[in-house]
Parts: structure tokens; C-alpha cells; sequence
């Protein structure tokens, strides 16, 4: 299940599963609660001594504190192991600044924190928080992180975001080798269909993030009625209690449905999928491993929201 397989055009390698790391920096204004840091280590040494031998961060998870938490673990054990795959991503500061000088200080600040010279993959964060026009003028994040790439700081560059038809300019430019999309992919949102498309077509590879949705798809909508970051419309929180009673009829965890409706796709290269507790590893394999039945498949479908398109 977890045999690693060519990551898009970029020469990696990497497993279909990848560990997000965006609530071990601890961010409870996003995700409700708090991860101390003694929690967060025992986590990544589990992760480093695991068989998911990914792991994705960024330079402003929990202001950093994500990387720096990762930067420590890596001291322990004497850096990235030789067959483990670790990105990162270039973030506007806390005034707001992405220029291209703040990339090169957003780089910086990683492979400081990390404890890396070279970093093998590394994505433009979000860049809805800027204009298209700015981020590609001359002198701006793109060309930073081109620049980066050709100076040999960086090994292979991609682009992070929202916005599905953000993500498909940005691919259009030609410079990227990797894509994530978050939220856009799943059981209850088709949105990035054409996204995924548009890489298959062009060699890009695409990593799947937040294939539970932010947690309603793992614990139902009753439990979770937040989709995403903010609240579910009703159209939603109904589609999710439909999924779930599917699921309970058919004995399959909901959030074993989730995770395997990205996982079985072949336009998706990795599933990414945020842990924050040591047990959450072997929990996660078990959902990807799990038997589900073909026709829950159809059914799941037709419960779809129709709209496809509902989140932006």
C-alpha cells in the first residue's frame, strides 16, 4: 500500500500517503485545540520511525512552530533520513509582505529552523493573499522561488492554495512540478476535477490534502459541522449524514471512505493527512487498508452535493 511511486515529473519518489503538519505547530484558532510540545515530538519521532516516509510543513504553521518542532526532532536523529521525502512552503510575513525578497527570507527561515542547506520540494503558500499580477511581476514570489530553484537552494517547486481556477493559472505558467489542493477533492466537494485533469495532461503531480474535510467526514456532521475552516451550509451537513448512514449500513468507517475516495484515485499522486497524536499513524493506515464494498461507491456518488462547486 504504501510502495512509493514516481511524484509527478519530478524525478521523486514518495508514497501515496504523506503526514501533514499544520496542527502540530498548535493552532486552536483553526482547529479548536491545542498541541503541546512535548505531544508534538512524541508525534514526529513516530512519524520519522514510521513507514509513511513523507512529511509536509510550512514556514507559517503555527507561526513556525511547526517547522521548529520538526527542526528538533530532526537534531535527535541526526537529520531527514535518506529515503524520507520532507517539503516545505514560502509564506508572506505577519505584515503581509509576499514579495519576492520575503521568499528568499521565508527560505531562509525554514532551512533554519529545519536544519537543512537544500530543500528537495517547496510550494508558493496560498497565493490568493496576493494578486495573480503580483505574484508573477517581475521581482515577485514566482521568480524568487524560480530563482531559488535555479541557484540550486531548492530542488523542485510547486504551488499550494485554494481557489481551484487560482491553482490552474498558476499551472498554466509552466514553472511548477507539484500541486496541492486542499478541501477540493473529496467525498463531498468534486470541485478540483479540472485541476486534476490539467496536471494529469501536463505531468504535474497532484497531493490531495484534507481529504476528511476538515473532520466531518471523519466524525459526521453532527459532531463536525464545520467543512473546511467555517461552517457547513445544511445542502452539505445533509449530504455528509447521508454518507454516513451509507457507510454504517455497508460497516465501513466514513472516514475510511474519505481517505480511500482520494487514495484510489490515479490522478492523485499523495494523500496528504494531518496527525497529531503517535496512534494516529497506525489509525490512518488502517482506514487505507480497510475493504470497502464497489457498490458504496455509487452510492456515496449520488449523495454528492449536486451543486459540485459550492466551496471556491
Amino acid at each position: 500500500m504504501l510502495t512509493k511511486r514516481p511524484l509527478g515529473s519530478t524525478g521523486l519518489m514518495a508514497p501515496p500517503l504523506c503526514i501533514g503538519t499544520s496542527a502540530i505547530g498548535s493552532i486552536p484558532g483553526i482547529y479548536g485545540y491545542e498541541v503541546d510540545h512535548d505531544q508534538a515530538l512524541r508525534t514526529l519521532r513516530a512519524v520519522f520511525d514510521g513507514p509513511i516516509r513523507f512529511l509536509d510543513t510550512s514556514n507559517s504553521y503555527g507561526g513556525g512552530e511547526s517547522e521548529r518542532r520538526i527542526g528538533a526532532v530532526l537534531r535527535e536523529i541526526g537529520g531527514v533520513p535518506a529515503d524520507f521525502l520532507l517539503s516545505t512552503k514560502v509564506d508572506p510575513d505577519a505584515s503581509g509582505d509576499f514579495s519576492g525578497a520575503r521568499v528568499r527570507a521565508s527560505l531562509a527561515e525554514s532551512m533554519e529552523r529545519l536544519g537543512m542547506d537544500h530543500l528537495p520540494l517547496v510550494y508558493l503558500h496560498d497565493p490568493e493573499r496576493i494578486t495573480f499580477d503580483q505574484a508573477t511581476a517581475p521581482g515577485g514570489p514566482v521568480e524568487a522561488l524560480v530563482q531559488a530553484q535555479e541557484e540550486g537552494l531548492v530542488g523542485h517547486i510547486g504551488v499550494a492554495g485554494g481557489p481551484v481556477d487560482m491553482l490552474r493559472r498558476f499551472v498554466n505558467l509552466g514553472v511548477f512540478q507539484a500541486v496541492i489542493t486542499h478541501n477540493r477533492f473529496t467525498l463531498l466537494d468534486r470541485s478540483a476535477e479540472p485541476l486534476l485533469d490539467q496536471c494529469a495532461e501536463a505531468g504535474v503531480a497532484v497531493l490531495n490534502a484534507a481529504p476528511f474535510g476538515g473532520g466531518m467526514l471523519v466524525k459526521g456532521p453532527d459532531t463536525a459541522p464545520r467543512y473546511a475552516y467555517r461552517m457547513a451550509s445544511d445542502e452539505v451537513k445533509e449530504s455528509a449524514a447521508g454518507m454516513w448512514r451509507a457507510c454504517e449500513r455497508a460497516g465501513v468507517p466514513l472516514a475510511a471512505a474519505a481517505l480511500q475516495f482520494s487514495m484510489r484515485d490515479p490522478r492523485i499522486s499523495t494523500t496528504v493527512v494531518g496527525i497529531t497524536k503517535p496512534e494516529r499513524l497506525a489509525h490512518t493506515l488502517e482506514l487505507a487498508s480497510l475493504d470497502i464494498p464497489g457498490d458504496l461507491w455509487a452510492e456515496l456518488d449520488k449523495l454528492t452535493p449536486p451543486s459540485g462547486t459550492w466551496l471556491r
